[in-house]
């Protein structure tokens, strides 16, 4: 269960790098390339990407893990919190 959630942490941060990518390629055809000369033609299509997809679902998958396992939660050894509502005894 702990993996699955991961996973899916890692899938969802995919889904928002994309979802980022698309919004500025919209702002890019809509503002950018109407009023002026660049059409990106000279930019090369290289295998970058996949290395940068695998690198944010990994690291989706990693926060997930922490966040899902408890880590992020979990108290320090010498850290104590006090109640601030004294009790009657």
């Amino acid at each position: 269960m702990l993996v699955f959630e991961s996973l899916s942490a890692g899938g969802v941060a995919v889904f928002l790098a994309l979802t980022v990518v698309l919004i500025l390629v919209g702002i890019y055809s809509y503002f950018i390339w109407p009023f002026t000369y660049w059409d990106l033609g000279s930019v090369e299509n290289g295998s970058w990407w996949k290395y940068a997809l695998l690198l944010i679902f990994v690291t989706g998958s990693a926060a997930g893990f922490w966040c899902f396992s408890g880590a992020a939660w979990r108290e320090t050894a010498g850290i104590r919190r006090h109640n601030s509502i004294s009790r009657p005894k």
